[in-house]
């Protein structure tokens, strides 16, 4: 079973299964296959963070697709260069991680080559496929900007002009830099693991490395060779929790993923059972737990390379009782003060955050996400990002067909942030894959672009599954609110006290309600697609029944036999 952002890209999985290989080879194509389908939401130099179950083991590993900021980036060169901005063109590069994360996954995981798993992204690039109503808009503000970057004229408005909806989008150069990572491939026949690190030292120290390197500097950025050399996907076991016996795994604090577990660990001391689904006393303590993960989010949450971050304590069970004790019929009308998870594994409490500003500001909407079950049940979720077919932003590296990351946009310039801006170090990502092992053995990768709603909606899937008892397409259909009442992950980092955003279609009894509690509420269209694009597969091994949810916000598609 094979589930995506794009339907091409989940046909790409499919494909690849077919000819033997497992979910990690699988996987790997569907990546490069967004990064190609999918320009305004992700892309090849941007960043995949990713899950891996291996059954045979029985264990899940993280893959840290995520870059670090340059050696010669600082918090006052923001200041005095930028404005105290941290904005999303060659400012903001961090070393792309997306490619690394997809051949990591393919060497230490799979059994395909690189030329076979690249085979359907580079057929897409260099073949085009048809334009879409996603990346429609983009393609027409590039036309309509006088100032767009030319590399991006050129692949996504040729000649100055938008590509309508059903004509072909070819990426003749992301086709070529796929080609030429194969053929550097090539050059260690019949040796698997030697090909692919050749694909990695051709990408990080390489002629193509030595390029992006150059081309970022010349544009203002500070990305050196060097940096790219010392990029590392760090490959480290999954943190998790249970939730009502069932094991939930996430990527670490480098990324916001383990506030879904701290969520579900504080709704695991909730009887959903005399709760209406979506009714008052359902979205009112949802929403409650959310607001105190993502408040432990914003005061602890880093890179742990650089930072310590007290994670046995956030996921400690009785941590989550004092939250829970915090928790009572009212809102939270601001962001509430972050616990003390330090005093659950043995140390004190750090200073206290200070009161977040109110800004008001947009938040990019970009990200996919795939996931993948094997016939032997093995698992890949991952959560590719960085759209690249905006007007503006990163330029295209000459000849490659792909900007670098700009994740440094995620960042902090408040040096006593966690997230504070370091040399080498990796900004606090958004994307986040989930996996669960169901009490029963059933395996279930799942996820969701969607920014700071990510964790959001994937939080609400879990209680939908399990509290609900829904099968995985009526849980990712269902309507879903999300908080704004904590600083956006996005610099100017956004943050709108007490509001919750809701979809139209929750009962307006259930509104009432939640505006009595203290919740501001801002009510959003039907099925928007700005935010989440929620994938599920799902497998009992033992019955041989696999079940896949795409949900109907996007583009994705499952499919599966």
């Amino acid at each position: 079973m094979a589930s995506s952002g794009h339907y091409l890209a989940t046909m790409a999985g499919i494909r690849i299964l077919e000819s033997g290989g497992n979910a990690a080879d699988a996987g790997a194509a569907m990546g490069m296959a967004l990064n190609v389908l999918l320009p305004e939401m992700c892309n090849l130099g941007g960043v995949a963070p990713v899950l891996l179950y291996e059954r045979d083991r029985q264990e899940v590993w993280q893959i840290s697709g995520l870059g670090s900021y340059p050696s010669r980036v600082s918090i006052d060169w923001f200041n005095t260069e930028h404005g105290g901005r941290i904005l999303g063109g060659p400012g903001g590069t961090v070393t792309p991680a997306a490619l690394g994360a997809w051949v990591t996954a393919v060497l230490r995981f799979g059994v395909k080559t690189f030329a076979e798993v690249a085979a359907p992204a580079i057929e897409l690039a260099a073949n085009g496929f048809p334009m879409h109503w996603s990346l429609a808009p983009k393609s027409q503000a590039i036309a309509d900007a006088p100032d767009a970057h030319q590399s991006k004229v050129d692949v996504f408005a040729p000649g100055g002009k938008p590509i309508r909806v059903g004509e072909p989008v070819v990426q003749s150069d992301l086709a070529g830099s796929l080609e030429r990572l194969a053929a550097v491939e090539s050059s260690e026949p019949g040796d698997r693991t030697r090909g692919l690190q050749a694909v990695l030292d051709e990408f990080y120290r390489g002629e193509m490395a030595r390029e992006m390197a150059e081309f970022n500097q010349s544009v203002g950025g500070l990305m050196t060779a060097e940096d790219l050399a010392g990029h590392r996907n760090r490959v480290e076991p999954a943190i998790s929790t249970t939730y009502r016996g069932h094991r939930v795994f996430a990527c670490g604090p480098w990324c916001q993923g383990p506030a879904v577990l701290q969520a579900l660990n504080i709704l695991e001391g909730y009887d959903f059972g005399p709760w209406p689904h979506n009714g008052v006393e359902h979205l009112h303590h949802v929403a409650q737990a959310l607001n105190a993960a993502l408040s432990d989010r914003h005061s602890y949450y880093g890179d742990p390379l650089f930072v310590n971050v007290p994670m046995q304590g956030l996921l400690s069970k009785e941590y989550a009782a004092v939250w829970r004790e915090r928790i009572d019929p009212n809102a939270f009308t601001e962001m509430p003060a972050p616990g003390n998870p330090w005093s659950h594994q043995g140390g004190q409490a750090g200073p206290a955050r200070p009161a977040a500003p109110v800004i008001e500001a947009p938040i990019p909407p970009d990200t996919s996400y795939l996931c993948v079950v094997d016939e032997q049940g093995n698992a890949m979720s991952a959560t590719p990002s960085d759209g690249a077919a905006g007007p503006g932003g990163q330029p295209f590296t000459p000849g490659l067909g792909f900007p670098i990351s700009t994740r440094g946009t995620q960042g902090w310039l408040d040096p006593d942030h966690p997230s504070a801006v370091a040399p080498g170090k990796r900004p606090r990502l958004t994307p986040n894959p989930g996996l669960m092992i169901w009490d029963d053995g059933r395996v279930m990768p799942y996820g969701t672009p969607g920014g700071d709603v990510q964790t959001q909606a994937m939080t609400q899937l879990v209680v939908n599954l399990v509290d609900y008892d829904m099968h995985p397409q009526e849980a990712v259909e269902a309507p879903r609110v999300w908080s704004e009442n904590f600083p956006g992950s996005w610099d100017p980092h956004p943050y709108s006290p007490g509001v919750l955003q809701v979809e139209t279609r929750i009962d307006a009894n259930t509104l009432d309600g939640l505006r009595d509690r203290g919740h501001v509420i801002k009510e959003w269209s039907d099925w928007e697609h700005t935010h989440t694009g929620v994938c599920v597969c799902r497998a009992d091994l033992t019955a041989r029944i696999y079940e896949g949810a795409a949900d109907p916000r996007r583009l994705c598609y499952a499919i599966g036999w």
